[in-house]
């Protein structure tokens, strides 16, 4: 067996960013056929040739490189979904080369000169003290270091990328989103590449990254100049608001500290974006959630199906549960589409709170609980289970949370039904994806919730 060397795959890794330059000059149809024919290369021509070397323990167990793999595919999912803007391509593409590559090569060497401190024995209790404040509180697989290099190296790569491919654009960008989007898609995607889940790097990583370009690509300065001022008045309103909601909601024990810190971050935007209507649904989202989780909590405690800190929220379950409809009230606010925004707002909040209500009701009062995937009978809290009881729940939740959204001005009538449909989506994208990938850490809770979330604006918006 040939040993494996994670630093020659990680310069392969960001070697093969230097490909994206070929986007100004390419066709998005030619792009794409060098994409596939670098996946079928990957799949069926380097292990022959020597690319054993990069396979990583886990690729050799499983009999393939997932990894070498996935990086062409995601490469191929960007050009064909944004056929028309090489530059988003190449800044992804960036990011996913020169970010998540450094972030691991620097990564290594610090845990390298940390072991050989060990080694010598100059201190065992002070080496493993820096090694702890090396690391991020919330995974400590990643280091400070790595993720810094991520934002550096990948925010340096995709602006030198996005300007290289900008006169590839039929109206090319302004240089305000050629310098500044890709800065905000590099830390956006650190921060998802340091989410302690299984998924693979060279998926999630490019998809936040296209995601933020995307949005910033929306972005107009005539919409931005309309809303500004209105912004701008809100915003004292929004902060004094929220800071008072965190703080009850902190008292009352719904909500944990990052989780009143986060929440209150994104109300504040919410607010500010998107007005006291859009506050309201939030607010009221928050509410039916935080009834839900108390309703029937003896049973759960008993089960051992409760929520982590008796119920509380934090500030993982505020952004996987908010994240889209906070980036919606952006778009309302900074882009010339705010009714599509409003609704992908509503159908956001409307599914994360329906979905709550959902699994809180079915661990409550569930009598059957199953799979989605297979229909088979399992018990109550099984990653991906549903029930009639909590299905039935999370309906009537969708059909009153959409209704406040009407009643509130966010939609209109005529998308009601739309958003109750996109919310029942989402559940049953989540269920699937959390009977399948929950278990086995691909995905974690607090992403399945994300996922939910955007299902359910897409769809939402489609039928609208």
């Amino acid at each position: 067996m040939t040993p494996h060397s994670e630093r020659a795959r990680q310069w392969i890794h960001v070697g093969s960013g230097s490909f994206a330059l070929l986007l100004r000059v390419l066709t998005w149809r030619q792009a794409a056929a060098l994409a596939a024919t670098a996946l079928v290369f990957n799949v069926l021509v380097l292990p022959r040739i020597g690319g054993r070397r990069l396979y990583r323990p886990i690729d050799e167990t499983r009999g393939f490189p997932l990894g070498i793999l996935l990086y062409p595919l995601s490469v191929l999912l960007l050009i064909l979904v944004f056929p028309s803007r090489p530059d988003i391509v190449a800044a992804a593409w960036g990011i996913l080369a020169a970010g998540d590559g450094a972030a691991t090569l620097v990564g290594q060497r610090v845990s390298t000169i940390t072991t050989e401190q060990i080694e010598r024995n100059i201190s065992a209790g002070s080496a493993i003290s820096a090694v702890r404040r090396r690391r991020l509180p919330w995974n400590r697989d990643k280091s400070v270091a790595g993720t810094t290099a991520f934002v550096v190296c990948g925010g340096i790569a995709a602006v030198a990328l996005a300007w290289w491919t900008r006169p590839a654009v039929a109206s090319p960008p302004s240089m305000t989103f050629i310098l500044a989007a890709p800065l905000v898609a590099a830390v956006a995607a650190a921060l998802v590449e340091t989410i302690p889940v299984r998924l693979d790097d060279n998926v999630s990583v490019p998809a936040a990254a296209a995601v933020v370009l995307w949005l910033g690509s929306l972005m107009s300065p005539g919409a931005v100049d309309a809303s500004l001022p209105a912004v701008v008045a809100a915003l004292p309103w929004a902060i004094a608001v929220n800071a008072v909601a965190a703080w009850s909601g902190h008292r009352a024990r719904t909500v944990s500290l990052s989780g009143a810190i986060g929440g209150a971050v994104v109300g504040s935007i919410i607010y500010a974006c998107g007005g006291w209507r859009a506050w309201t649904l939030l607010l009221a989202t928050f509410l039916a959630a935080s009834v839900a989780s108390r309703l029937g909590l003896q049973r759960k405690v008993m089960l051992g199906i409760d929520e982590r800190g008796g119920g509380r929220r934090g500030a993982g379950n505020a952004l996987a549960n908010c994240g889209v409809a906070t980036l919606a009230a952006i778009a309302a606010a900074t882009t010339p589409y705010a009714p599509q925004a409003m609704i992908a707002f509503t159908a956001a909040l409307t599914a994360g709170g329906s979905d709550t209500v959902a699994s809180e009701i079915g661990k409550a009062f569930g009598k059957s609980t199953f799979l989605v995937t297979n229909l088979s009978r399992v018990k109550p809290g099984t990653p991906g289970a549903m029930s009639l009881e909590g299905t039935a729940a999370g309906l009537v939740a969708a059909f009153a949370l959409a209704a406040i959204g009407l009643a509130l001005g966010l939609i209109p009538a005529a998308v009601l039904l739309a958003v109750v449909i996109g919310a029942t989506a989402g559940a049953l994208v989540e269920s699937a994806l959390g009977a399948t990938l929950e278990g086995p850490g691909i995905l974690n809770n607090d992403m399945l919730n994300f996922i939910n979330t955007a299902v359910a604006a897409v769809v939402a918006l489609a039928v609208a």
